[in-house]
């Protein structure tokens, strides 16, 4: 790593081409930005996942987080306020706080793309098959989801960070530059 941060100083591309290095490229319509290199590539056999990534679990916790990046179709998938109730419907709300109260949305522009963020925490409904109205429910206390559209002219994507509270923002950071770097 010590000789990579040297090149990329020395090349002008500075630290945040060097900490994405090694990762993997992810081409998401016309744009693409490479994921940092601790984000390790699985297979998926969900035909609208276009990308799946397990990253490393935080010291003290005991599941890795996961990021998807979907794509039902373009101009597909509805419209936000639905997406942001069925995103908080996954979720049982900390202590004392609402659901809206654990719930965060945020906007940016990554080049000429709209991106909301939906950044929810509590106790997750982890549901196996996640679809299905008999599904077996889990709950998962102290977890977090970041929920992105990526609502460029191809799209919309939908990207989203999901696992136990402390190693997702252990790995908000990197999502965050990863997800601005999208050119």
């Amino acid at each position: 790593m010590h000789r990579l941060f040297l090149t990329a100083m020395i090349t002008g591309l500075g630290l945040a081409s060097a900490c994405f290095a090694g990762g993997t490229e992810v081409k998401i319509g016309a744009h693409k930005s490479a994921t940092p290199a601790a984000w390790t590539a699985k297979a998926s056999k969900i035909t609208f996942r276009m990308y799946t990534f397990t990253l490393p679990k935080a010291e003290g916790d005991d599941k890795d987080a996961e990021l998807v990046v979907s794509f039902t179709g373009k101009a597909s998938g509805g419209d936000l306020k639905p997406n942001i109730e069925r995103w908080q419907g996954m979720f049982f709300p900390p202590k004392g706080k609402t659901i809206d109260e654990a719930t965060k949305i945020d906007k940016m522009k990554v080049g000429d793309v709209e991106v909301t963020t939906v950044d929810i925490e509590g106790t997750f409904k982890d549901k196996f098959p996640p679809f299905s109205p008999d599904a077996k429910v889990t709950p998962r206390p102290n977890y977090r989801r970041i929920n992105a559209v990526f609502a460029s002219d191809d799209g919309p994507f939908f990207i989203y960070l999901i696992g136990p509270a402390k190693t997702v923002a252990s790995h908000k950071k990197s999502f965050d530059d990863w997800l601005k770097n999208f050119k």
